[in-house]
C-alpha cells in the first residue's frame, strides 16, 4: 500500500471530529429528552416500575405504555423524517439542470 494512502487530510481530520461532537450533543440531547417523558409520566401518575412483588397488573401497565409509547416515537421518526426530506413549504429544492 502506498504511503499516500495512508495520510489523513486537515479535512478528514475535521469531518470526524465534528461527527463525534455532534453524536456527543445528540446524546445529551437524548439524556434530557429521556429525563422530560419520564417526569412526565410521574408527574401523570404513571408508575414505571411495579410498587408490589409479584403485581402483574403494573407489569402489564408498564409494557403496554412503553409499547404506545414505542409506536407514537417511531411514528414521529417517520413524520419528521419526511419533513426533513422536503424544502421549505413542503417543496422539493429544485435541482440545477446545468
Amino acid at each position: 500500500m502506498a504511503q499516500e494512502d495512508r495520510k489523513l487530510t486537515v479535512a478528514e481530520v475535521r469531518k470526524t471530529i465534528s461527527t463525534s461532537l455532534a453524536t456527543a450533543f445528540g446524546f445529551v440531547i437524548a439524556l434530557l429528552w429521556s429525563n422530560l417523558v419520564l417526569n412526565g409520566l410521574a408527574t401523570a401518575g404513571i408508575p414505571l416500575q411495579p410498587l408490589n412483588k409479584g403485581d402483574w397488573g403494573a407489569w402489564a401497565v408498564f409494557a403496554v405504555t412503553a409499547t404506545v409509547l414505542t409506536v407514537v416515537m417511531i411514528i414521529l421518526i417517520i413524520v419528521i423524517s419526511r419533513w426533513g426530506g422536503t424544502g421549505i413549504r413542503g417543496m422539493r429544492p429544485k435541482k440545477n439542470s446545468d
